[in-house]
């Protein structure tokens, strides 16, 4: 059994959460339509939806917010947060942003055309939908071995450059705006990036001068496990290789609301100035004034603190050894997970535990459902409902057919998960009693979030 070690904090604050009856949380999913994103959080007990927004601010973040400058144009605060975002990203310009999604808007609307593609290793949900609003195509180039839950490589989230390079020939230069790569890769069971692959990637994005965006939600995870895993790495610090990826790329969009260690925020750097000038034009329109952005001055002091403590090794070593330490129960369980543990999330495959449904019974969403009421956990389902294709009834399925629980920073202790263990032990052993779901009205674009289902 992997080893929890002890968090590198004490706790100062506390939550109040409260396990409604099962009869409760029956009447709850109903109400909300079979769709977890519909309940109320107080009807949930542990809510592992995502790690976005969701953590817990340390006592040098709300000192910082007390600080705040709350001037509409030249906020003390802004220029606090370039301090940091100079010295960790490098990028000669940026703007904040409310969120990560604002972000992909933004460089969507100064980039992209109707009937261009954008590659990546795996884009995530906000990444892929902001990219077919604008009439793009979202392309995913992830190595192989991504698409193997069980198979075991310290990289599995890095990009195909075999594929890659194939793909830009038959697409061409003139039809890709821009190029991405996601670290860790969040769709593909939060599997981090080798800086040599980063490397390759870079290099093959400037031989068709192809500018590269680096979607930076989980950096300080992936540059931790570059330091764990990658040879060379050993003696920098995780600040020292940020620096080094991020150097790679031409940009970068963040949900800082990952590892900027903060409840809301983000940004778009970039190093282009003629694009710049697009994109604070852009920014006044849809988000605020470059040097706010959509964000009050203590959110940019909260940030501006936090993404310096998303670096730290007591933290990043609790972060994972977290994250091991679930996957290592359900292991034991025998409940099928994406292997190896990735930092940010536990990622169940719903296609194993169920495999008694079809895919068009949608395993994923029931086994949320499951989860919800056999234990008022909160997961979000990762697979045909959030990446599937419909057309004309017809689905094209996904590779993957996942659940995500993910873990909110600094937020549950090692009693927390073992409950989650313990619930999800159960829902296997009674695994072919559960039921498929069908799905009867969803939007166009990110369906998962207010799609309505019923039971079978």
């Amino acid at each position: 059994m992997p080893q929890y070690i002890p968090e590198p904090f004490r706790i100062k604050m506390v939550e109040p959460i409260h396990l409604i009856d099962k009869a409760a949380r029956q009447r709850a999913l109903k109400e909300a339509g079979y769709n977890v994103f519909g309940l109320r959080s107080e009807d949930v007990y542990i809510d592992l939806m995502t790690d976005s927004g969701t953590g817990a601010m340390s006592q040098e973040q709300w000192a910082a917010m007390m600080t705040g400058d709350e001037a509409y144009a030249g906020s003390r605060s802004f220029f606090r947060l370039k301090a940091a975002m100079d010295d960790i990203f490098g990028f000669k310009h940026f703007v904040p942003t409310h969120q990560g999604r604002a972000a992909e808007n933004i460089l969507c609307a100064v980039l992209l055309k109707p009937g261009q593609s954008v590659p990546s290793n795996m884009h995530f949900d906000t990444t892929e939908g902001n990219i077919r609003a604008r009439g793009g195509i979202p392309s995913n180039l992830v190595a192989q071995i991504a698409y193997d839950p069980q198979a075991e490589t310290d990289f599995k989230g890095n990009m195909d450059l075999e594929a890659l390079e194939a793909w830009i020939n038959q697409t061409g230069v003139e039809n890709i705006p821009f190029g991405m790569i996601t670290i860790t890769n969040n769709a593909g069971g939060g599997q981090p990036v080798s800086m040599a692959n980063l490397k390759a990637v870079s290099k093959l994005y400037r031989k068709y001068k192809i500018p590269f965006f680096i979607d930076a939600c989980r950096y300080a995870e992936n540059a931790y496990f570059i330091k764990l895993r990658e040879p060379g790495y050993a003696d920098k610090t995780p600040l020292e290789i940020a620096q080094e990826m991020f150097s790679l790329a031409d940009g970068a969009t963040m949900s800082a609301k990952k590892d900027g260690m903060v409840n809301m925020g983000g940004f778009l750097a970039l190093n282009d100035a003629a694009l710049f000038e697009r994109v604070k034009a852009e920014l006044i329109l849809r988000e605020g004034f470059p040097t706010y952005g959509g964000l009050s001055g203590r959110d940019l002091d909260a940030l501006a603190t936090g993404l310096y403590e998303a670096l730290r090794e007591d933290y990043l070593a609790y972060r994972l050894s977290q994250s091991e330490y679930l996957c290592g129960r359900l292991r034991e369980a025998g409940v099928p997970i994406v292997e190896p543990a990735g930092a940010h999330a536990i990622y169940l495959n719903a296609a194993e535990l169920l495999p008694h449904l079809s895919r068009e019974e949608l395993p994923g969403q029931a086994l949320s459902i499951s989860l919800y009421l056999e234990g008022g956990i909160r997961a979000v389902e990762l697979g045909t409902v959030a990446f599937g294709l419909l057309e004309d009834g017809k689905w094209t399925f996904p590779a993957l057919e996942l659940v995500r629980m993910a873990l909110p920073r600094r937020t549950y202790t090692q009693s927390h998960l073992d409950y989650v263990a313990d619930v999800l032990a159960g829902i296997k052993d009674k695994a072919a009693q559960i039921k498929g779901v069908k799905m009867i009205h969803a939007p166009e674009l990110l369906r998962h979030f207010t799609a309505q289902f019923e039971l079978a």
